[in-house]
Order: C-alpha cells, then structure tokens, then sequence
C-alpha cells in the first residue's frame, strides 16, 4: 500500500511540475525572441529613417535623382557595416522587389517564403508581423520588415533577416536551467512523499503486524500511538479497545471451560469409582456396568482435554534457543513402547537441510518452549500412533531451512480427503471413518495451541502413497549452539 500511495503522489507531482513547467518553458522562448523581434524592428525602424529621403526615382526610367547620391552611399555603408558586425541580412526594396541597397550585396527578396511574407506585410502598411517561434530544434532564419512612407504612401521596404543560433541557444539554456529547475524540485517532491507516506502509514504498518500477531495467538499485543493523521490515530485506539475487549471475553472463555473441567472431574472420578463398585455386585456377565465406565473414562479423558487446551492457551511464552534434533529424538523414543505394543514402526531421520541431510550430530537450535513443543509433539505422535494400523510405519523427521525448523511426522493411517484436510485441528473434529478410534478430537486443536503462543506452526498434508503429514515449525535459532 505504501508503494501505491508513494507511486500516487509521485505521479500526481509530476504531472503538476509537467503542466506547469511546459507552458513556463514556452513562455521564456516567447519572451526571448520578442527581444530579438523588438530589436529588429528598432533596426529596420532606423534604416526606413535613412533611407526616407533617398527613396525617390523616376518610375518610368528608374533613375535616382543625383543629389540623393551622397544619402544613397551612406544608407548602403550603414547596411554594410550591420551586416559585418552582427551577420545579419538587411536591404531597402522597392515595391517591385528590386533593391535600393542591400547587404550582402546582391541580395534579393524570395517571391515566396516567410521572408517574402514579411516584406509583403510592410508593403501593406504595417511596420512589422509576429513571426513564427522559432524552437531550438529549428534552423531557420527571422524575417522583419517595416515600411518607408511618403506622401501617405509605401514607396519602399526595409527587410532584416536575423539567424536564429544565438537565440535557439538562449532558449535552450534557458530550458535547461528550467529543467534543472524541475528536477529539484522533483527530487524535493519525492522527499517529502516518501516522508508524508511514512509519516501517514507508520500507523497502518504498525497496525498490520499487531493484526497478524492477535490472528496467530499473540492477544497481548497492541499498537502504541506513534503519530499519522488523527483519523489512524483514532482507528488504533478503537483497535486496541476492540483487542482489550476480545481478550477479556476469550480469557472468560478459557477460563469457564478450565473451571467447569476441574470441578466435573473430581465428581466424574467418584461416579466411576461408584460404577466399579457396583460392577462387582452384579452377575457374572453382565456388560452395561463396563460399557457405562468405558464412557465415562471416554468422558474423563474429554475433560483431561479440555483442562489441557485451557492450560495451553494461557500458558506464557519462554523461548529458548533449543535442540530440536535431540528434542524430537527423545520424544520419538518415548513413544516406542506405545508403538512396539501396537506392532507399529516407528522411526527417526536425522537432521535434514534443504539442501540434504546434514552432518550426523550436528544439532539444529530453534527458538522453542520445549514444554509446549514436547507436549504439541506428543499430541501429534498420540494421533499418528492411533490412526495407524499394525504393520505400518510413522516416520519422524527433523528439517532445517532458511528461517524455520520443521518437525515432521508422517503416519501409516487411511489419510484424508481435501474437506477433512481443511477442517483437521478443529475443536472436537473427527473424521466420520475413524468415528469408532478412541479420541476426544482435541489433540491437534492442544498443538495448535502449544505453538501458536510460541511463534510456531502446524501444517497437514497428505503422505504417499497413504497416510497424514504433520508438521510443526519454530523459528530458526541461527548460530546458536546449545550445550
């Protein structure tokens, strides 16, 4: 979300200094070459002076009267000179296009073209045209004229043509301290959106891992006021009031569910105790008094569930950096003489990484309450050891990757289907094939618990070519050895 808000602000921000930043970059070439076209005009006006008085000819002979000689030579030395030091064209044309003095010399007005557009401008009276602007990738010339008036009427034209590379670089440098420009502040834009977009979601962040502890066990966990807009600020503390509050109606369940398994054993137990009393005073053969205890040694061990998965999910957290190899293996072994009885095998791997088996020995540490992992443990091979028939195997393996260790025990039994698959470790859940196993169907709901209020985990898959994987996983201790 961060990174779409960023891109937002960034793209928004952009688009502004854009629309901004072009119109202001036409407008310095506009103002640059008005100066030029100021200039010009100036030029051509002064030239038109001079020349006013030395326009005058015989239009039928074209002969220029010999007293304008002196004014002629001097209009054709000034053109000259301009032309020298500042290269540009400049001439004084007569109505009919023929020159009455022009620098360089024999230059003459196109019968087309912009120049020629704007010589016929000042014949029509007007002192000088706007011009097209001229851009830094065009190379072309500016054409001004202005008129030479007398007795009310255009007798002649004066016509400038200025090279436009001193103006095209002026506009291009001016482009360029305007893009430098830009870019500063693009580079100054950027800083205060990823300052306001963490500022803004810092909250939310925060936020979302608090989330994610609450959703895996973590019901302690609360987000502190750490600033953000005031509606955040709000939100988190409506949040942490909506935790406090979930926290007190699951410590009043867990707490109902641990009080009533407490005080229903103790009577339970006398009631079984009255029942095995009664068994032997009745006739040989007679099974309802052992049908009724095996039900409640069935309900007694529901209870001794209840108590337990109470017991789990208040249990506190003390992590260690932990054996998990020699955890595993120890548990595994304890479990052998339940498998033996029940002509199960039951087997341990050594230590694996994901890139194969490690060094035999070697131990492999993971962050773990070994209470709680050796009682989720044993709630799994409990499972795994029940549903398996005689002749089979469950399997014990130790992983290591990156990041987590990964306990896995994979069982012998019939399995299960995708629906069952997603339903397993639900409270009181059991399979309708394995109905008649003993079982409260709290087991792997206690492992659940164990490990989800130590950062661990517990995953079900399917093991080939039958059977059922279960995995628990704690973080990894890297580095740590254990002695």
């Amino acid at each position: 979300m961060r990174s779409r808000l960023l891109t937002l602000l960034l793209v928004l921000m952009a688009g502004v200094l854009l629309a901004l930043g072009f119109p202001l970059a036409a407008s310095q070439a506009a103002a640059q070459q008005q100066r030029v076209v100021v200039d010009r005009i100036d030029d051509t006006t002064r030239f038109a002076a001079l020349a006013q008085f030395v326009s005058a000819r015989d239009e039928d002979t074209d002969a220029v009267d010999p007293a304008d000689d002196e004014r002629l030579h001097t209009l054709r030395t000034e053109l000259v000179r301009y032309q020298q030091l500042y290269g540009i064209g400049v001439g004084v044309f007569y109505r009919d296009r023929t020159a009455m003095a022009a620098a360089p010399g024999g230059w003459r007005v196109p019968p087309e073209g912009e120049l020629y557009d704007s010589y016929y401008a000042a014949l029509l009276g007007r002192r000088a045209h706007n011009p097209r602007q001229v851009w830094p990738w065009q190379s072309r010339t500016l054409a001004i004229s202005s008129p030479i008036v007398r007795d009310g009427d255009v007798v002649a034209v004066v016509v400038t043509d200025s090279p436009t590379g001193a103006l095209r670089s002026r506009i291009l440098h001016g482009w360029l301290l305007l893009a430098a420009g830009e870019f500063a502040a693009m580079a100054i834009a950027v800083l205060l959106a990823v300052r306001l977009t963490g500022w803004v979601m810092l909250p939310v962040a925060t936020l979302d891992r608090v989330t994610h502890d609450i959703a895996t066990g973590r019901m302690k966990s609360r987000v502190e006021a750490a600033g953000g807009p005031p509606e955040l600020r709000r939100l988190i503390r409506s949040f942490n009031e909506m935790a406090d509050n979930v926290e007190a109606v699951l410590d009043q369940q867990r707490a109902f569910v641990a009080d009533a398994s407490h005080q229903l054993r103790n009577p339970l137990s006398a009631l079984l105790l009255r029942i095995e009393l009664l068994g032997f005073a009745l006739p040989d053969g007679h099974t309802e008094a052992e049908s009724v205890k095996e039900e409640g040694h069935r309900l007694a061990q529901v209870l001794d569930d209840l108590l337990g998965l109470a017991v789990a999910e208040n249990a506190g957290n003390r992590l260690v950096a932990t054996d998990i190899t020699e955890l595993a293996r120890g548990r595994t072994e304890a479990w052998r003489a339940v498998a033996d009885r029940a002509g199960i095998a039951l087997e341990f791997a050594e230590s694996e990484s994901e890139s194969g088996p490690g060094p035999e020995g070697r131990p492999v540490t993971g962050w773990a309450d070994t209470v709680a992992l050796s009682s989720a443990l044993d709630a799994v091979l409990d499972n795994a050891l029940k549903f398996t028939p005689g002749g089979e195997t469950v399997r014990v393996r130790v992983t290591a990757a990156d990041e987590r260790v990964a306990i896995t025990v994979a069982d012998g039994g019939p399995g299960l289907s995708d629906d069952e698959l997603a339903r397993i470790g639900d409270r009181f859940w059991r399979s309708a094939r394995h109905q008649n196993v003993q079982g409260s169907g709290l087991g792997l709901s206690i492992a659940h618990a164990l490990l989800g209020r130590s950062g661990g985990a517990v995953t079900y898959g399917r093991r080939e070519p039958r059977g059922l994987e279960v995995t628990l996983t704690v973080p990894r201790a890297t580095g740590v050895t254990t002695g």
